[in-house]
Formats: structure tokens, sequence, C-alpha cells
């Protein structure tokens, strides 16, 4: 039989965009009479190249359009969106009246506020949100709404928990449809509410209940006992005015920040009781300069979760600079310790060192609020602490400040100040390095090449961005009003 030497060719082919390039390859045809085998063109296409992605993470910020945080001038909020990557605003939708409380569930995904009147917000975090989008809905009457904690515990619903000051009770609301399915009695008459301690999977949260002024404070175990409806399993004695709390997101324990007692409550989680070891951590008094001490005051606290620290801010006497506590809180490890009986998975006993405090740091005076940028992204470890005035002489007399502690040295590594009034409004981004006005709150976050702390503040209508590898002020964001709290949707 005849054969013909095959030949080749290979026809290459660019779209108008470069986008893809498409190869054919045809191979040689044996054509005599009897051979039959035809071999096809075979066709590769290289994927294109889409538009860049869009943005995973995000920052938003709540604001109040009434003169100052305390008043109901009956305006609606609103809420803004910002794009983490690239420090633009994507959305504005509007909210209720008169926010006062802002908070995100434990996965980012979707915000909460409310408002003194009794008012419920729910909407999801989207990069462009509009106020259709976002549901109200009305909490009891006059049951004087304090605080927002969302999250999904142990074979429950995904639930937003309010305490309602004004009947001792904590509200447990579908976060799917904004509906009430429970309210829950705390404590006995004359308590007062003020938040609810949990995380992601927990198998119990905690309500945190003030009692007369100089008695103990109690927090209440609520247990879910089915999709619809909670139980509380018993009250256990705290500190004096317990105002804050924080849970591990391993679920293992909770520490109670005791205002009135200057100590931390810590539980242990699933045995539903205070530490057997460390049932208490005590906070040093804060030495004044000149002479004598104050009492440390905590009010806030966030969690290094890479090195397995509580980082406790105290406010002091609000006359004099405050502190940060770097508390050690490790947990013994099963995998490391398979030889010690008291080293579970389940319920894992206290590691050595735990409850240490391992620095304490003096920051700005009357501080509220601190924010733990995590180890992650090549970022180093650092608490950032809002004051409502400097304590260094560094920053102008009367003005707010933001100090940078840092978590591998337990050392201030910078001092960020504020400035406030007209000065601030009309100077917008040509400020250098300066936050504007007096700041309420703060959000850290990790990035590459940089993480970004956000800072708003209650007389002033900017959101303020620091870039975190040079701790520097590097934009500003309207908000169209007063900053009421921002967040970030993912750490």
């Amino acid at each position: 039989m005849g054969m013909h030497q095959p030949t080749g060719k290979q026809l290459r082919r660019d779209n108008v965009a470069g986008i893809a390039i498409l190869t054919i390859s045809l191979a040689a045809v044996f054509s005599t009479v009897g051979c039959g085998n035809q071999y096809r063109p075979v066709v590769s296409a290289i994927g294109s190249v889409g538009p860049a992605g869009q943005p995973t993470k995000f920052a938003v910020a709540v604001s109040n359009p009434c003169p100052t945080l305390l008043s109901t001038c009956g305006s609606l909020g609103l809420l803004t969106i910002v794009d983490f990557s690239g420090d633009t605003v994507l959305s504005t939708p509007q909210i209720l009246t008169d926010p006062s409380y802002f908070a995100l569930n434990t996965s980012g995904s979707q915000g909460y506020t409310i408002n003194a009147h009794g008012s419920l917000d729910t909407f999801p975090i989207l990069p462009y949100l509009i106020t259709s989008q976002v549901v109200q809905t009305t909490l009891p009457v006059d049951s004087a709404p304090v605080s927002i904690t969302s999250l999904t515990p142990a074979s429950a619903l995904a639930t937003i928990f309010i305490p309602e000051t004004a009947t001792n009770s904590i509200a447990a609301i579908n976060a799917g449809t904004a509906a009430l399915y429970d309210t829950v009695a705390v404590g006995a008459g004359g308590t007062n509410p003020v938040y609810v301690v949990g995380a992601a999977g927990t198998p119990r949260v905690y309500a945190i209940s003030q009692n007369a002024t100089g008695s103990n404070g109690q927090i209440d175990s609520l247990e879910t006992v089915s999709t619809t409806s909670l139980s509380d399993s018993g009250t256990i004695p705290v500190g004096v005015k317990p105002v804050y709390g924080v849970m591990t997101p391993d679920d293992r324990r909770a520490f109670i920040l005791n205002e009135g007692s200057g100590t931390v409550s810590v539980m242990n989680v699933p045995s539903n009781a205070l530490d057997t070891n460390m049932p208490t951590i005590t906070i040093p008094a804060i030495s004044i300069a000149g002479g004598g001490t104050t009492a440390p005051n905590p009010v806030w606290a966030d969690l290094n979760t890479v090195d397995s620290e509580l980082v406790v801010l105290n406010q002091g006497d609000g006359v004099h600079p405050g502190t940060i506590s770097v508390i050690n809180i490790p947990l013994c490890n099963p995998l490391a310790e398979a030889n010690n009986p008291n080293c579970v998975a389940s319920n894992p006993v206290d590691a050595v060192g735990f409850g240490t405090i391992l620095a304490t740091a003096t920051v700005g005076i009357n501080p509220t609020m601190v924010s733990v940028l995590q180890g992650t992204d090549g970022n180093s470890p650092a608490a950032y602490v809002i004051n409502q005035l400097d304590g260094t002489g560094t920053c102008a007399t009367g003005q707010g400040s933001v100090t940078v502690v840092n978590l591998l040295t337990g050392k201030i590594s910078a001092t960020i100040c504020g400035i406030s009034g007209t000065t601030a409004t009309a100077a917008a981004n040509g400020t250098s390095n300066l936050i504007f006005g007096h700041p309420n709150s703060v959000s850290a976050t990790g990035g590459s090449p940089t993480g970004k702390v956000y800072v708003t503040a209650s007389d002033n209508q900017y959101l303020s961005v620091i870039y975190t590898d040079t701790n520097s002020v590097q934009t500003h964001i309207p908000l169209q009003g007063n900053g009421l709290r921002v967040l970030v949707t993912a750490p």
C-alpha cells in the first residue's frame, strides 16, 4: 500500500483583546485507499485572564447624624461599607434612626444595629448593599436594649442576643428571620444585664449582669433547649460591676471584666464553672506619676489568638493615663502531654503560666477600647488603644490619640495624635498622620503588604485609616454623620 509522507501545519490566532491564545494542530491525513484513518485537529484553549477579583474584606462603619451620640434627633443613621483593598466607599444605605449599638456576626456576613427606641435592623454585608435590603424589627416596648451579640451556639439557630435592661432579660432573635423566638429572664430583680459573651459553636453563652453599687455582679448560663428556646441553667457570681467579656474561639474559656473590683473572672466553659486553678485574675493598680496609685478599672479586652494572650484595657481614673495588661492564657496540649490524664481535648486544663501578666504598658488618658492586630500576614502582633486624651505630652492639649503597643515586647511603638473641630473637618486628607476627632471605636485587621486600623470618633464625620506597616494615618473616609462604631468583616 502506497503512503504519502505526513505534513503538518500549525495555525495561531490571537483575539483582539489578547485574552486567549487558540492553538490548532492539524495532523497529516493518510489518504491512500484502504487506510481509512483520519486525524482530526486538536484544539487547546488557554484560560483567559479576567478582571481583578472583587474585594473579600470590608470595613463597616455606622454613623449617627445627631450632634452627639447621647441625643436623639430622629434622623436616619447611615451605614458605610468600605473596600479594604482600595479604601473606597462601596455603598451607604440608610438604617434606623438614632443608632446606639452596632455588631457583626462571627463570620462577618451579617450586621445588626439597635437604638434606644427599641428597633433592630438586620442586613447582609454586601459590597453594594442598598437601603431596601435592610430589615427593621421592633423589640418589646420600653425594653431599653443596650448591646448586641450575634453567633450560632452548638446545635442551635444563628441567634442575635440583646440584653434588655428595663425587663432584666435577654431577647433571643432568629438571625435569619429577625423574629423573636425566646426571652430569658436573668438574675433577680434590680439586676442590669449589659452584655452576652459567646463564640461560634459554644455549648452555652453567658449573660453579664450588674447588681447594686458595690455588690458582686453575676453571669447567667444560657443553654440551648431546642432551636426555638433557651434556658437559664444557673447563676455564677463574678466581680463588682462586670462590663464586658470575651470567649476564646475554641469555646474553652470566657473572661469577664469586672470594672468595680479590678479583676477578670475566668470561666471554664465546658465545665460551666469558674476555672478551678485560676478563677480570678487580679489586675495591678495603676501607678500615678509623682506618687500614689489608682484602681485599674478594666473596661475592654481583646484576644491575641496566635500567642494565646488576653489583652485587657484598664481605664484608670479618667484623669491619669490608663494601662493595658497582656495576660498569658495557654491551655494544655493533649498531643504534647499525652501522659497527662488531666489534659483532654474536650476540656483541657490550664497550662503552666496561665493567668500570668506578661507585660503592662501605659497608654493615654481615659482609654475606652483596644483592638488586637493578629501576628499573621507578616504583621507584628500589636494592640491599638483609643484614648480620649493623650497622656504622653506628644499631642496637642485636649486632643485624643491612638497608642500602639508591640505585643512581642510589651512596649509602646507609636502614638498617633488626634485633631478635632473645624480644623480636622476642613483638612480632610490634607492633614498628615492625624486621626480626626476624639476616638470612640477602633478595629484592626491584618493584610499584605499592610494591615489596617480603622478609627471612628463621636465628634467627627470621618473614618480615619491607619496603615500598620508604618503606623501612620493614610486617608480619611467621609461617613456623613458622627461615628458610632467601625468593624471589619475578617480579622
